[in-house]
């Protein structure tokens, strides 16, 4: 894998990370966690390393919104967190 090939591989992982956070409208709480850009790198990688790209994409033009994310997000637990501290749950 080329240099450029990752890079637009972390950029699509990234965007579909920013859809998932948005549609279970956590986006606004990941921004301003303590050490918020820590945490999202080690959700992007978590993202990176899913075998899932193509279902998650899939899952996100079905889904207006959610509660959950399905279940092999990598992020669910990340996500739960978020909508605790949003009082989503």
């Amino acid at each position: 894998m080329s240099f450029l090939d990752y890079l637009i591989s972390v950029d699509a992982r990234a965007a579909l990370m920013g859809r998932m956070m948005q549609k279970l409208g956590v986006d606004r709480q990941l921004k301003v966690v303590a050490d918020h850009a820590a945490v999202t790198d080690r959700a992007v990688n978590r993202c990176r390393s899913c075998g899932h790209q193509d279902e998650c994409s899939t899952w996100l033009d079905q889904h207006e919104q959610a509660n959950d994310p399905p279940d092999y997000c990598r992020n669910r637990d990340l996500i739960a967190r978020l909508q605790s501290v949003a009082g989503q749950r």
